[in-house]
C-alpha cells in the first residue's frame, strides 16, 4: 500500500491522506498529489504522466451551456470501468426515494424530537433515514430529506450516488469524507456537498455521530442571484472550500455501493477507488462554514421573506421557482422597529422542512430541539408558537443579537411525502400542533 503523507486528523480506516483546500465556488480547479501529473495544455495525452489512465467525470450534458457546464478530468492508476463490477441488489435500509407513497398519512403540520444515537455499528450506508421525499428520482426534479445516525467508519467500503448530489449537514460529531478529489472534514455548522458520481467514504472521527442529508435529484446546488444586494454578502464565494488531490494505492478488497433508480446495488473491487493522483475541472466536492454567512436583513422595519436567508439554491426550468432552497437561520441582530420580529404566520407554496444543528430557534423556543425535525408542507399553516408570539408583541423593541442559534430549512416546491419510518416514529411528537392552541381570538371591532 503506497498513500500520501499522513493528514492532521487520522481516521483508523484511511492514514495518510494529506488535508488542504481551494478556496471558490464553481471554480475551474487543478491539483496533483504527484508532481507532473497533470498533462499541460490539453486533458488526454497518449501516454499519461506515471503509467495514469485520463478520465472525464461529466456532471450535465457535454452541449449544457458553457456556465452550466460541469465536467472535471481525473488522472487516476485505473479507469472508473475497474472499479465496476457485477452488481447484486443491496438491502436499502430505511433509505427511501421519490415518489415514494408507502405510508398514507394525513395531512398535517409535523415535528420530531432528534433521535437516539445508534447503540449497534452502523456505517454511513447503513444509517441512513429518509424522512420525505419529493418529486421524483427517474426525472431528475424534486429531493429527498434524510437523518443520518453513524456508529461506525466506513472501512474498505465506499459509496457512490448516481441518483443526486448529497449535501452532509452535520449536527453532532465530525465526519472525514474520504472521496476521489481528497479529504473533507466537517463539524457541526459545516457542510460538505457531494456530487453525483463521485465516490466516497465516510469515516468517524470523534465518536458516533448524527445529522441530516439532503439528497439533490435536479440541478445542481449553486450560489443564489443576489439581485439588489449587489457584489457582497450572504454565502461568499472564497469561503467555500474544495479539496486537494490525494489517493490511495491500495490493493486490498472493497465494497462498493451504487444508488441508482431509487435502488442500491453492489459489487466488490479487488481495490481501493480512491485512486485519482491529479485532477482539474469544476465538478468536484466542496465545504462551506455556516458560520461565514453574511446576513441581511431588515434595519427599519418589517421581516424580510426567509430566502433572504439562501446559502445555495437547487435552480428548475421556472425563473425564481427553486428545486431546493438551503437556507439557514444564523446568529443576527433584530433590530427592526414596529415591528414583530419573528417570522410571521403564513401558508406558503413551497414545503418546509426544517432542522436545528443548535441552540434555540427563535419561532419555536419550545419543543424544537437540535437534532429535530419539522415539516410543514405546502399551503398548510404555520408560524410561531404561542410562547413566541407573546415574547415577540410584548417585548422591548431593543437591538436583541439572536446568539448561539442555528437553524435551517429545505424548501422545494414540490409537495413532500412522509416515509413509514417517519410517520411511524417513536420521536413524532403527536401534539405538535398544540403549540397554536393558546392563540385565542383577540379581536376588539370597538378598539382599533
Amino acid at each position: 500500500m503506497n498513500v500520501n503523507a499522513a493528514p492532521e486528523i487520522v481516521g483508523r480506516a484511511s492514514q495518510g491522506v494529506t488535508p488542504g483546500y481551494m478556496s471558490g465556488f464553481g471554480n475551474s480547479f487543478e491539483t496533483e498529489a504527484l508532481p507532473g501529473a497533470l498533462p499541460v495544455g490539453r486533458n488526454s495525452p497518449q501516454r499519461a504522466a506515471y503509467g495514469l489512465y485520463a478520465e472525464q467525470l461529466s456532471g450535465s450534458p457535454f452541449t449544457a451551456p458553457r456556465g452550466a457546464n460541469e465536467r472535471s478530468w481525473l488522472y487516476r492508476i485505473r479507469p472508473s470501468v475497474k472499479h465496476s463490477g457485477r452488481f447484486a441488489k443491496a438491502d436499502m435500509g430505511l433509505w427511501r426515494s421519490a415518489p415514494c407513497l408507502e405510508h398514507d398519512m394525513p395531512i398535517a403540520q409535523l415535528r420530531w424530537d432528534a433521535p437516539p444515537m445508534p447503540t449497534e455499528e452502523v456505517t454511513f450506508v447503513q444509517g441512513v433515514r429518509t424522512m420525505t421525499t419529493a418529486g421524483d428520482v427517474s426525472t431528475q426534479a424534486g429531493m429527498a430529506a434524510h437523518i443520518y445516525l453513524i456508529s461506525r467508519s466506513m472501512v474498505d467500503q465506499h459509496f457512490y450516488n448516481a441518483d443526486g448530489e448529497l449535501m452532509f449537514v452535520p449536527q453532532q460529531g465530525r465526519l472525514r469524507l474520504v472521496t476521489e478529489f481528497g479529504v473533507i472534514a466537517i463539524e457541526p455548522a459545516e457542510i460538505a456537498v457531494i456530487p453525483r458520481g463521485v465516490k466516497f467514504r465516510v469515516e468517524l472521527v470523534d465518536g458516533p455521530a448524527r445529522g441530516y442529508l439532503c439528497e439533490n435529484y435536479g440541478g445542481a446546488f449553486t450560489l443564489p442571484e443576489r439581485g439588489p444586494i449587489g457584489a457582497n454578502c450572504l454565502a461568499n464565494s472564497r469561503d467555500f472550500l474544495t479539496p486537494v488531490a490525494s489517493y490511495e494505492d491500495k490493493d486490498t478488497p472493497t465494497e462498493l455501493f451504487v444508488k441508482w433508480g431509487g435502488a442500491l446495488w453492489r459489487t466488490t473491487l479487488p481495490h481501493s477507488p480512491i485512486d485519482v493522483v491529479a485532477w482539474h475541472g469544476n465538478y468536484a466536492p466542496y465545504k462551506y462554514d455556516l458560520r461565514t454567512f453574511s446576513p441581511v436583513g431588515a434595519i427599519g422595519f418589517d421581516h424580510p421573506d426567509p430566502s433572504i436567508f439562501t446559502v445555495l439554491t437547487s435552480p428548475s426550468e421556472t425563473a425564481g421557482t427553486a428545486n431546493i432552497d438551503f437556507v439557514i437561520f444564523p446568529e443576527r441582530w433584530m433590530v427592526a422597529e414596529n415591528t414583530f420580529r419573528p417570522p410571521w404566520y403564513h401558508m406558503n407554496i413551497m414545503s418546509e422542512f426544517m432542522g436545528l444543528i443548535y441552540g434555540v430557534y427563535d419561532a419555536k423556543p419550545q419543543g424544537f430541539a437540535p437534532g429535530g425535525a419539522s415539516l410543514h408542507n405546502m399551503m398548510l399553516p404555520h408560524g410561531p408558537d404561542r410562547e413566541a408570539f407573546d415574547h415577540a408583541s410584548n417585548g422591548e423593541l431593543k437591538p436583541v443579537k439572536l446568539t448561539g442559534t442555528m437553524a435551517f430549512m429545505l424548501e422545494t416546491r414540490y409537495p413532500q411525502r412522509v416515509t413509514e419510518y417517519a410517520a411511524t416514529a417513536d420521536t413524532l411528537q403527536d401534539d405538535y400542533a398544540d403549540c397554536w392552541r393558546g392563540l385565542e381570538k383577540r379581536f376588539d371591532p370597538s378598539r382599533p
